[in-house]
């Protein structure tokens, strides 16, 4: 509990680290969200086509990054948290629970979101909802968190105000942290870093047991008042020993932050591909060269996906009609060079081609600006029915996709068809369609 690592400055680093990348992935998750799950009057950009594979991509890279941060920031408090007696008054405890909203928030959602890049869900309740409704939870009580730290953030923010000339910390009582060591009035006898009353042996038993407690040599413990060069070069001593401490520290947390960036980022980073050891997803790994989330048996569709009467039906206000897939294939040149980008991160650039989606609008006379629903050959899951805003549906490279990466669509990415469109999470871009209707 006495390392020279768990100190108000080192937490204060931490924290700052934590700090942006929780931003990072409260923006980015958000982003994600309403792309799902847009207000009316939402407008999104459809332009790069790469927008939700690199703002996905820096969401899970971000909550990866969080999880060492997290374990060496409580590794860092671990005497506060773990202070005796707990509680000191109203306030304190007001303090306290704030932080165990704060720390419990956080293990739950990098844990849960880990886990879903996984596909695994060994919980009760509804991951997506409750991974949104978390978040705000998490950064409201980090807000608290900050402005209830912010006078020791203060004092603390800065190298050169946290220690002294020769790397060791600066103790600052008034600074009204919980990481303080307390001010020990250490008698002159006593070798400099030894605890108060600490005498050693003579000889190379004293000088191993000096080594173990990390005490310079200096005079025996009845030697008189060492002189000003003595203390000065016991203070050099002890500021090495401190700074050899913290960067081995900062070093491990820098090294398992990379490692498992590095490890994971291969599934959604053309640059990592070759590291992606831990990644849910493998690159270029499937049928049609594409990984696969979802298959058509664990969709329920494989009958009805197969079947030799299959028609797409798209319905206008006043005009409907049926296609079967021959007369899209006839149709259907257009090639459109486009990511699959899915919410549990992996995603990769394909090449499709079909019929675009403002073609068969304008076969059943749509409106400009008309919004679109789409219905899959699905019968349960929560993505079964997708509807699409105009920007979409009306852009130029939005397909009803039947050959991926110039073969035929294989039927676990979406055969007879499926949507693509840029800019959007893999789970709007629906597989086995069977019918898009304008709604508005």
């Amino acid at each position: 509990m006495a390392s020279p690592n768990r100190n108000a400055r080192s937490a204060v680093v931490l924290g700052r680290l934590l700090g942006i990348a929780f931003l990072v992935c409260f923006g980015t998750g958000v982003f994600s969200y309403f792309l799902q799950e847009p207000l009316s009057w939402m407008r999104f950009p459809t332009r790069p086509v790469q927008l939700y594979q690199i703002t996905q991509g820096v969401h899970i890279t971000a909550g990866i990054a969080i999880i060492p941060l997290l374990l060496a920031k409580l590794n860092t408090v671990m005497p506060a948290l773990l202070q005796t007696p707990p509680v000191r008054g109203p306030l304190h405890l007001l303090e306290r629970l704030s932080i165990a909203v704060f720390v419990a928030s956080a293990i739950v959602q990098v844990t849960t979101g880990l886990l879903n890049t996984y596909q695994w869900y060994p919980w009760p309740f509804p991951f997506k909802q409750v991974h949104n409704a978390l978040a705000y939870v998490l950064i409201g009580s980090l807000v608290l968190h900050i402005g209830v730290k912010l006078r020791l953030i203060t004092r603390y923010w800065r190298k050169r105000d946290s220690y002294d000339e020769h790397g060791r910390f600066v103790v600052d009582p008034d600074a009204g942290s919980e990481l303080l060591p307390p001010v020990q009035t250490q008698p002159a006898a006593s070798a400099p870093g030894a605890q108060p009353g600490t005498r050693y042996p003579r000889g190379l038993t004293g000088r191993v047991l000096r080594w173990v407690d990390g005490v310079p040599a200096g005079p025996p413990a009845d030697a008189a008042e060492p002189s000003r060069a003595s203390r000065t070069t016991a203070g050099q001593a002890d500021g090495r020993r401190q700074r050899v401490a913290r960067r081995g520290f900062f070093a491990g947390v820098a090294a398992a932050t990379v490692g498992v960036v590095a490890l994971t980022a291969g599934q959604s980073s053309v640059l990592a591909e070759p590291f992606n050891v831990f990644g849910a997803r493998q690159r270029h790994r499937g049928p049609n060269d594409l990984p696969v989330n979802r298959t058509a048996r664990a969709a329920g569709v494989l009958a009805t996906a197969t079947a030799a009467d299959w028609t797409l039906t798209v319905v206008g206000h006043d005009v409907s009609r049926t296609f079967s897939r021959a007369e899209l294939v006839a149709l259907g040149g257009a090639v459109a060079r486009l990511p699959i980008a899915c919410v549990e991160g992996w995603s990769q650039m394909a090449t499709w081609k079909g019929v675009r989606m403002v073609d068969l609008l304008a076969a059943v006379q749509a409106a400009p600006g008309s919004h679109v629903r789409v219905t899959s050959l699905e019968r349960h899951g929560g993505y079964r029915i997708m509807d699409m805003g105009p920007e979409y549906a009306e852009d130029p490279t939005t397909l009803i996709a039947l050959e991926l990466n110039g073969a035929t669509l294989d039927l676990d990415h979406g055969f007879p068809a499926r949507i693509i469109a840029p800019g959007r999470p893999g789970v709007l871009q629906t597989k086995w369609i069977e019918k898009i209707e304008v709604i508005a």
